[in-house]
């Protein structure tokens, strides 16, 4: 009996089987592989978050790390709600011209992958912001300008490259975001350091002070995590998996980050004597920026090249912003992000193996890139600096002086991300150490002095 009932259970699961599945194609199987290498991709996107906050954590004062913190987990966070809301209708909608139309809250839309991994890239954009105006930027205005930007301004910028808007019709070429990503983030940062001006003590006069991050380590650890996610950022682009394309955009993305470090090491090692490890860090990152626009239609040592240009352009772009231009931005996002995704966009002019100058295509891809470059910055410069204008006119943008200098984790945060290393080292526990107390005497006060923040001393 119960071989009978067993034998009727495999018969009717084959059966079922057999009805209910759809059958396997070879397109099928492809299309299963793409979402999959799509998905994945996402994944490594959304993970560079991680590597954003790190380095700008790292390359800040530790009295402000909470902050940067918040901001970062905050920008995912609304920018994934808005981007669902409006954003990518804006930038995938019916076209216009200008903006999508349709869409909005994903109505009507099938490929919910395809939004996923757009919406971690919208994020990114935003997030750009965040390293430029730490230190001295009210949370709650850093929220209202994050809004804007990925509720809107990015979106239309994607509209115009990504979405069929009027740039994509010249012939514009930005495969996965030097120009759409990179340079309106950083074109939305500059705006935002200029209406709210340097960190106290920055600029003296003519002086030029330098003010160091805290926790360099964990700045490399943020590269490292950011390179690692790069390899989705870039070659999730290609939006399949297409065994002769990602091959080459992830060895594109390699070579060009390589060469960024490498140059921006030697460059500063030629020009201060020494070479520099936080620009030297950023150099991988200006290698990727460089490299992001043009990964799948250039050569591996014309990625060489455009990462090697990277470095050096990384360099002097933060000298001008810092010395000359006097934009205060702790970790070198508007360089990083700015100067090198400009040339990065205009380097597909040169070195795209099909169109580009240096390979016979002539000019005419290069003034492409240039149109679409000067449109970007003239939107995104009106478009975000009037948001800040806004802000800034209605209620300030910038917190107080002694918030200022306390910093900002306590003043927005009501807290400290280094307490309790900071509490044990400070006078009346070291005091209490040197006459004989015991650690259990020690943890006591710690706990008394976090219980009651007046009593702790302001450095």
């Amino acid at each position: 009996m119960k071989k009978k009932i067993g034998s009727i259970v495999i018969v009717g699961s084959m059966l079922s089987t057999s009805v209910f599945a759809a059958p396997v194609t070879a397109e099928s199987v492809q299309f299963s592989l793409d979402t999959m290498w799509v998905m994945i991709a996402a994944m490594l996107v959304f993970f560079m978050h991680a590597g954003f906050a790190m380095v700008e954590s790292g390359f800040s004062r530790a009295k402000n790390t909470l902050n940067v913190l918040m901001k970062n987990v905050l920008t995912i966070a609304i920018g994934s709600f808005l981007y669902f809301l409006v954003g990518f209708a804006i930038m995938f909608g019916n076209s216009n011209g200008f903006m999508g139309t349709s869409g909005f809250a994903l109505n009507g839309v099938e490929d919910i992958g395809f939004f996923l991994f757009q919406a971690v890239f919208a994020a990114t954009c935003a997030t750009i912001i965040s390293g430029a105006v730490a230190e001295r930027m009210k949370l709650g205005s850093y929220v209202l300008l994050t809004i804007m930007m990925a509720g809107f301004i990015y979106p239309v910028v994607g509209h115009w490259v990504w979405g069929g808007g009027w740039i994509s019709s010249l012939g514009f070429v930005d495969f996965a975001g030097s120009t759409v990503v990179h340079l309106t983030g950083a074109v939305g940062a500059t705006m935002a350091v200029i209406f709210l001006g340097a960190r106290l003590g920055k600029y003296e006069g003519t002086q030029v002070n330098a003010i160091p991050g805290h926790n360099i380590p964990i700045g490399a650890l943020g590269v490292f995590i950011l390179w690692f996610g790069w390899f989705g950022f870039n070659g999730g682009s290609s939006l399949a998996a297409d065994p002769t394309l990602v091959p080459v955009v992830l060895s594109t993305t390699l070579l060009s980050a390589s060469g960024g470090i490498i140059s921006s090491a030697l460059y500063t090692k030629l020009r201060f004597k020494k070479i520099d490890p936080s620009i030297t860090l950023n150099g991988a990152l200006g290698g990727l920026v460089g490299i992001t626009a043009g990964t799948a239609n250039v050569s591996l040592v014309g990625a060489m090249i455009i990462g090697l240009i990277a470095g050096v352009i990384l360099v002097e772009g933060i000298r001008l912003l810092d010395t000359v231009l006097k934009l205060d931005d702790p970790v070198g996002a508007i360089a990083v992000h700015g100067i090198c995704g400009i040339w990065g966009t205009i380097a597909v002019g040169l070195f795209d193996s099909a169109n580009g100058l240096f390979y016979g295509g002539g000019a005419s891809l290069l003034g492409v890139q240039a149109i679409g470059v000067l449109a970007v910055i003239a939107w995104v410069s009106l478009a975000a600096g009037a948001t800040v204008w806004v802000m800034k006119s209605l209620g300030g943008i910038r917190v107080t002086r002694e918030e200022e200098l306390a910093g900002l984790d306590f003043a927005e945060h009501g807290s400290n991300a280094y307490e309790f290393k900071e509490l044990l080292s400070s006078p009346t526990l070291t005091e209490t150490a040197t006459n004989g107390g015991d650690l259990v005497e020690r943890l006591n006060q710690l706990g008394s002095s976090v219980q009651n923040p007046k009593a702790r001393k302001t450095v």
